[in-house]
């Protein structure tokens, strides 16, 4: 294993997963709660927060945008940082690894094939009714999860949620889990104040604040995102071992299929994101995890300290993070042979490239 992996918990499992047969979904996904100013960087502005999902699998698979003439970039202070899509891109080229798109519910579509899971992109979820029929998208994803898992010995999902940490708050507290402050987000001053009056707001407005815990349906339609319940569909079908490339946003995938599967077993599920996300002191993705099982937590290193551009330098900085899988993409590629020093490199070739 490369150094510039941490293991938080079993390392058999990586060696289980070496050189296997592997298969990269991307999960998008988008809320009005992407709109509330202040609350997410995953965009210039949080109008064009809408595009940032589509755009960010249309840069992965075409190169550039489609649905926008710029490529993603997150800006905090003035300090710019490129959207993970572009790590994300680098790692799976370089391992030569299939790279499908489902749409659990991005406002915009993009100009690419995708499997479609859901139409409708998630409401504030200020309004308390952040979800149109959280099961059905829910049983949606159990289908694409069988059906890939037929295709592949290990399926690894990643997401791309503008906003995503504030409604996995709102799922994870409202299934009763001690999440408030913990969860991660795109910018160094993380805002959690907002983030929890948000949800509070979102719990108050559905009525349903003194009847937490919640189950997982409820609370993802009172407070969540499409992108939960379809991850949690298709880990739940799967019959292959699953990577959930992401941040804090996978504990609330976890947690729902805790609450909705009384046996499910997390013995063929790992976390794995980025080391900016699992040494990050504004949040706390182990805490959150070890409330729900002992779940196989890998961090991944880039060494963006060594860049020479000064945008992924930025992610050093707390800036991004996490997104599109980048993390989980990065370790499916190590596990193929590739260093994470060739996936650094080639990211800059990249930003040289593209942006």
């Amino acid at each position: 294993m490369d150094q510039a992996i941490k293991s938080y918990g079993s390392q058999e499992v990586l060696s289980k997963l070496q050189n296997k047969d592997t298969l990269f979904l991307c999960v998008i996904a988008s809320t009005l709660t992407s709109r509330i100013p202040g609350i997410t960087g995953a965009g210039a502005s949080p109008e064009l927060t809408d595009y940032t999902p589509a755009a960010d699998v249309e840069l992965i698979i075409r190169g550039e945008p489609q649905c926008l003439p710029e490529i993603p970039q997150t800006l905090v202070e003035g300090q710019a940082a490129p959207t993970p899509a572009v790590i994300t891109k680098a790692a799976l080229g370089m391992a030569k690894i299939p790279f499908l798109v489902a749409n659990a519910g991005s406002a915009i579509k993009p100009n690419i094939p995708y499997v479609e899971i859901n139409d409708k992109p998630g409401q504030n979820i200020i309004s308390g009714l952040a979800v149109e029929n959280p099961e059905e998208i829910f049983n949606k994803g159990k289908i694409l999860g069988e059906t890939l898992s037929k295709l592949t010995n290990h399926l690894i999902i990643g997401e791309s949620t503008p906003a995503g940490t504030t409604t996995a708050l709102g799922v994870l507290a409202a299934m009763g889990y001690d999440a408030w402050g913990k969860v991660s987000g795109s910018t160094p001053e993380n805002p959690h104040d907002l983030k929890r009056q948000t949800v509070e707001k979102g719990l108050r407005a559905a009525d349903l604040m003194d009847e937490v815990p919640l189950n997982p349906f409820k609370a993802v339609e009172a407070v969540g995102d499409p992108m939960i319940p379809a991850v949690a569909g298709i880990t739940a079908g799967s019959n292959v071992r699953v990577t959930l490339a992401g941040g804090t946003q996978m504990t609330a995938v976890c947690a729902f299929l805790k609450e909705a599967i009384t046996d499910f077993s997390f013995d063929n599920v790992s976390i794995a994101t980025t080391i900016f996300v699992a040494r990050d002191e504004n949040s706390d993705i182990h805490y959150i995890s070890k409330q729900i099982a002992p779940i196989n937590i890998f961090a991944v290193d880039p060494g963006f300290e060594k860049s020479e551009n000064s945008g992924l330098k930025n992610y050093v900085k707390g800036v991004v993070k996490e997104g599109v899988g980048a993390g989980g993409a990065m370790l499916a590629a190590n596990l193929k042979g590739v260093s994470i020093d060739e996936i650094r490199i080639r990211t800059e070739d990249l930003c040289k490239e593209i942006f």
